[in-house]
């Protein structure tokens, strides 16, 4: 069966690729390719819709979009807790509509951000720097956000990270308690670095795009893994098998067994 795709934002960077990754899949249809100036209407038809604009303008598409029964692959940045919660309830008033949220496409993102979240039960010290080029127009960064988000859930039973002077304007943004920085400047595509502090030492987990090309599979995934969802969905972890369990609120404080 083939899937019929929209993309909105059609002519951006990441878009784009979208379109040409539609265009060159056996399974994959360009049903309609939108612009800033394309009516809405133009996506009706389409089995998913992908949204590659701007953070201003995403939310009124996607709803569009649902509220006509088309799913969605959402990969515009912007989309925090509160977008999320709102659309799960938009998504929930229509019957077989589903949506699938992904603040990176890239699989070593995907990796970094589960990783980091595993690690925020072991430190008490952690803060983000995310750099992007000087075209982005959000701060931080979606997957910054996302981060923060999943650490916060990771150490629920644990509290709020150890995050001192955040009163501070050059402390950073605090998401979840976590303090994210945001680096916006030339020659750099994207780069998420977070970084846990204990007694006696650090761990940074660091993750660097360096061109559009690393994004490609996780597009494929999300358009397919967008026609058959139901719900939202939001993360390119939920559709990769990480093994790696959900954080949890009740999940113990972590134990280091200590040998002689």
């Amino acid at each position: 069966m083939t899937i019929r795709v929209a993309v909105a934002g059609a002519t951006g960077k990441l878009g784009s690729v979208a379109v040409r990754l539609i265009e060159s899949a056996d399974d994959l249809e360009l049903f309609a390719a939108l612009d800033s100036k394309s009516p809405l209407e133009s996506m009706i038809g389409a089995d998913v819709l992908v949204d590659m604009t701007l953070p201003a303008v995403s939310p009124g598409i996607v709803h569009f979009a649902v509220d006509n029964g088309i799913n969605v692959l959402v990969g515009t940045s912007g989309w925090a807790a509160d977008r999320i919660v709102d659309l799960e309830r938009r998504v929930a008033e229509r019957d077989g509509v589903g949506a699938v949220v992904v603040p990176n496409f890239s699989l070593g993102s995907a990796l970094g951000t589960a990783f980091a979240a595993v690690a925020a039960r072991f430190f008490d010290s952690i803060e983000i720097i995310e750099t992007h080029g000087p075209s982005k127009v959000d701060s931080p960064s979606g997957t910054a956000v996302r981060t923060a988000e999943l650490i916060g859930a990771a150490r629920a039973s644990r509290g709020p990270v150890d995050a001192p002077r955040t009163d501070q304007r050059a402390r950073g943004q605090q998401v979840a308690s976590v303090p994210i920085h945001s680096l916006r400047m030339r020659g750099v595509v994207a780069r998420q670095e977070v970084v846990l502090g204990g007694d006696g030492e650090t761990l940074t987990i660091l993750h660097d795009t360096v061109g559009s090309s690393a994004y490609e599979a996780g597009i494929l995934l999300g358009i397919r893994a967008a026609a058959a969802a139901r719900g939202v969905t939001v993360g390119l972890d939920k559709l990769i098998d990480l093994g790696i369990a959900e954080p949890a609120g009740d999940v113990p404080e972590p134990t280091v067994r200590e040998t002689s």
